[in-house]
């Protein structure tokens, strides 16, 4: 009887790794101005999220410079034109602006940049949008982030 209780513990300690939820993603961006994923859900009993974003084409940063930048819904349009008004320098973003809850650098064809972000600035309920704020990409290089269960 032992053994069965035993084996039954093991077999469960064994499988917790696998029901671990996952705090990370990888993104790609490429010349075509299109990410490869249209969505994005967040496990809220992550504590932190990363998100890797990769430029799998060629062209340099000047010419199709890409980045990962996470608003709500509702901030997307002003955060990218204010954005875009910041310039090259700035990476296309607004220097502190407290509507950019996370974003990665501006990167060329070949080249990734990383950024990680509390959980616990998402709300439950919220719409958020991830988009790319390069001029005129945001229109239409974006995607949805949603907090999950």
């Amino acid at each position: 009887m032992f053994a069965k209780f035993a084996l039954a513990a093991i077999l469960s300690a064994a499988a917790l790794p696998a029901m671990a939820a996952n705090c990370e993603t990888v993104i790609e961006g490429n010349d075509a101005m299109q990410f490869n994923l249209k969505e994005i859900t967040v496990d809220k009993s992550c504590e932190k999220y990363t998100v890797t974003l990769k430029h799998v084409g060629k062209l340099p940063v000047s010419a199709m410079g890409h980045n990962w930048v996470l608003t709500t819904t509702d901030n997307m349009e002003a955060t990218a034109k204010d954005g875009m008004a910041a310039g090259a320098a700035n990476g296309y973003l607004k220097p502190n602006d407290d509507r950019v809850i996370a974003h990665t650098d501006m990167i060329g064809g070949g080249e990734e940049s990383s950024v990680t972000f509390d959980v616990n600035k998402l709300t439950a309920g919220e719409n958020y949008t991830y988009f790319c704020s390069f001029p005129g990409h945001w229109a239409i290089m974006k995607g949805t982030l949603k907090l999950g269960s």
